[in-house]
């Protein structure tokens, strides 16, 4: 698979990234791109290296090979190292060779503007759904300890509570602002968990398989609910999804993974017609 054309104005760009765990390459040489204001989905079985994929963007995982850029600046580059020099089965071990890695953690990608969700909910259990969007507000806070202590931030408090509540208002949730996290239904769980994505302002946003447990109507009804956040909050998503109406009717474009290995890209009418693809993965009868 060809690397990933270069655009200076893409939002996300992954360049022959490699992860390998010991002996196991869970994605072999990916690059994909995704250009402002797109909805792409990465589909493929499980255990095809997708969710490894989303842990490499947002800093979870060290990529063992290959770059990945946010609005065109690295913000984790690799290389094999140590034992993983004679260990490495991946494409293209010697082409960061000579550069100098790059790491991010996972709060810093958070404040440059990527948020995400996960295949398992990850709610603060014993906070209330305002809490749960209240907590993620405070990464653009301002104020510091002092400030806090003397109850000098109360207009940037106010501020945060505002949005909070905003957004609760926006994914359906404001009725239940006061509920525990854990007490709402499953689909109520997931819209919290992107308001609470959506409480650090971000550009691009990651879900991985937003529409996991939920039945067709409620996957409908999500998919309007994703191409309206998406519109209303200027973004760009990314997604991980296996309900294939989905992924077909709101994706501009599809990557597919098989075996951690990229294997089709392009629209939607595209990939339904990938010969690989309907082999790898859309042939196969859901259980």
């Amino acid at each position: 698979m060809s690397e990933a054309k270069t655009n200076r104005d893409s939002v996300l760009r992954l360049e022959n990234i490699t992860m390998q765990f010991g002996g196991v390459v869970a994605i072999n040489n990916l690059s994909l791109e995704i250009l402002p204001g797109e909805i792409v989905a990465l589909i493929g079985p499980n255990g095809a290296g997708k969710t490894t994929a989303f842990n490499c963007i947002t800093g979870v995982y060290e990529p063992t090979n290959g770059a990945v850029y946010f609005h065109g600046k690295p913000i984790a580059v690799n290389h094999p190292q140590g034992k993983m020099v004679r260990q490495y089965n991946g494409q293209n071990a010697e082409k960061y060779k000579d550069v100098h890695p790059v790491v991010y953690t996972p709060d810093r990608i958070t404040h440059m503007g990527i948020a995400r969700t996960f295949q398992n909910i990850r709610l603060f259990k014993s906070q209330t759904a305002f809490e749960n969007v209240l907590i993620a507000t405070h990464l653009r806070c301002k104020s510091n300890f002092l400030t806090a202590s003397l109850r000098l931030n109360r207009a940037e408090e106010k501020a945060m509570r505002k949005k909070a509540m905003d957004l609760l208002e926006t994914v359906g949730l404001a009725e239940e602002a006061d509920e525990l996290a854990t007490s709402l239904p499953y689909g109520k769980q997931r819209r919290l968990e992107i308001a609470r994505a959506l409480a650090t302002d971000p550009t691009l946003l990651l879900l991985d398989e937003p529409a996991a447990g939920m039945n067709p109507q409620e996957t409908d009804e999500l998919g309007e609910f994703i191409v309206d956040i998406k519109n209303r909050f200027h973004l760009t998503v990314f997604m991980i999804e296996h309900h294939m109406n989905l992924v077909m009717d709101i994706s501009d474009r599809i990557y597919v993974l098989d075996f951690g290995r990229q294997i089709a890209e392009g629209t939607p009418e595209e990939i339904q017609k990938n010969p690989d693809v309907i082999a790898a993965y859309l042939g196969v009868e859901e259980e």
